[in-house]
């Protein structure tokens, strides 16, 4: 072998290290990359209706914007469900010895049939709309139930059963590469509905989405296959079932959960509050093109994929999970200060680059909050508690959306109606006030946050002063566990 090609092969390896050493001989990284399927689906779905459907809806099939925004707010109304849909895979009956592969199939059947019926809803809504009002609304209300209910069952059921699979010490990493196969599943998403929707007809839109029901199916098998191990005991048909309200009392005996899903809700919302109006923003402010704001998209993708990386450099360097969350929430009010002062500047390299670093705050933010869901829950609790993350983090994420839209308007909309200083009547000002607001919002996250990172390390005696006694009682139990 040459020198040339040794130094070649060196350099290989140390490009794939990273990625490399998070597989373990009970967990090897094949396994993981496979299991990691599941969220290219949802990754997948999260473009298909926030992104294609949205459009397709308003522009080519001419639905009302209204409409639209109630079928697409039915899979956030159900996101509390996920804390149910967690409690009963935890505690599953089954002869054949599954918790999780049931709900991950469930889901999978789901969001196949949401997809299946999808289209021809869409087109029954668009042409009878004005005739059978109630008829063509209920299509589509019924295929993104269904696909939205799925989404929730099979990220639930996959990333509980992650946290069952995944070696001890080897969590925040697994966790990790589990969002970068999200990010990668959206922005595959993104350039291949582009490319089959860019002539668009009827037909093409039942192809193209019903194709992607084949997808979606075929992945999630592929992600289930031979994953989760039989266990008849774990799951037999006799064993006793307890309530939700006992599962969840369990484990928040487990340490300060009510705080770290305070924490999960505030930072989702911060983040969140900005994700329908960054693009109008730059073009009414900067006067970006469409390629311009497009070009966003890929900036924040850029920015999480790079987060990702820094999130899983920061836990093996003794970083813990709230302290990483922490950390990107604080790189959020940068970011989101960069963008509030591009304006005054009317630069739109700094709005970009402030666009970026919102990305790489955010995957700081999700990769520790979950990490340290999915840390406070014993193998048996792992539906619960990961249904409590998703749970939360959905519905502020939902709320947010709608929050930061109607204050952007109501802020114009008073400014323009003289009841708010000239000031106000810049059209960077209603945007720059959900701006600000979500800089508060992170740095109150920080705030609240701040106990938990001392009470992780063990410093009792602060976190007695700072959790209360309830909360250091739980923690002392579960140190003597």
């Amino acid at each position: 072998m040459t020198e040339k090609s040794e130094s070649w092969q060196l350099y290989l390896r140390r490009i794939a290290l990273p990625v490399a050493d998070i597989g373990t001989k009970e967990l090897p990284m094949g396994q993981i990359l496979r299991l990691a399927l599941f969220q290219v689906t949802v990754g997948v779905m999260y473009v298909m209706f926030t992104g294609t459907l949205n459009r397709v809806m308003i522009h080519e099939l001419g639905i009302a914007a209204a409409l639209l925004g109630a079928v697409l707010a039915l899979p956030i109304l159900f996101a509390p469900l996920r804390l149910l849909i967690g409690h009963r895979s935890d505690n599953h009956r089954s002869a054949l010895g599954w918790r999780r592969v049931p709900y991950l199939w469930t889901g999978t059947l789901l969001m196949f049939g949401g997809l299946a019926i999808m289209p021809f809803a869409l087109l029954v809504q668009a042409d009878y709309a004005g005739e059978y009002p109630v008829i063509g609304s209920l299509g589509a209300a019924l295929a993104f139930f269904l696909s939205g209910i799925g989404v929730h069952m099979t990220q639930t059921a996959g990333l509980a059963l992650t946290n069952d699979l995944a070696p001890e010490g080897k969590l925040p990493q697994v966790v990790g590469v589990m969002y970068v196969m999200l990010l990668l599943g959206m922005v595959a998403a993104v350039g291949v509905f582009y490319l089959l929707l860019y002539d668009f007809s009827h037909e093409r839109l039942i192809r193209v989405v019903q194709g992607t029901a084949v997808v979606i199916w075929a992945l999630n098998v592929l992600a289930l296959w031979k994953q989760e191990p039989r266990n008849p005991e774990r799951s037999r048909v006799d064993r006793p079932r307890p309530s939700l309200s006992e599962s969840w009392q369990s484990f928040v005996v487990r340490g300060p959960v009510k705080r770290l899903l305070a924490v999960i809700g505030i930072g989702a919302f911060g983040f969140g509050m900005q994700d329908i109006i960054i693009e109008p923003y730059g073009a009414a402010v900067l006067d970006l093109e469409v390629a311009g704001t497009t070009l966003l998209t890929g900036l924040w993708a850029l920015g999480m994929l790079v987060g990702f990386g820094v999130a899983r450099w920061l836990m093996g360097r003794g970083v813990n999970a709230y302290g990483v969350a922490s950390i990107g929430a604080l790189i959020g009010v940068v970011a989101f200060t960069l963008v509030i002062i591009s304006a005054p500047l009317g630069s739109p390299t700094v709005f970009r680059v402030g666009q970026t670093i919102i990305g790489l705050g955010g995957a700081l933010f999700y990769v520790g909050t979950l990490a340290a869901t999915m840390q406070l829950a014993t193998r048996d609790q792992s539906g619960v508690a990961i249904g409590a993350w998703g749970a939360v983090q959905a519905t502020a994420l939902g709320v947010s959306l709608a929050v930061g839209a109607g204050v952007s308007d109501l802020v114009s909309a008073m400014a323009n109606a003289g009841q708010l200083p000239q000031l106000f009547t810049h059209a960077a000002a209603g945007y720059s006030v959900v701006y600000g607001m979500e800089i508060l919002l992170l740095l109150a996250m920080v705030v609240v946050a701040w106990p938990l990172m001392r009470f992780s390390s063990g410093e009792s005696k602060a976190a007695s002063e700072d959790l209360g006694e309830q909360d250091s009682a739980n923690y002392s139990r579960l140190r003597s566990q």
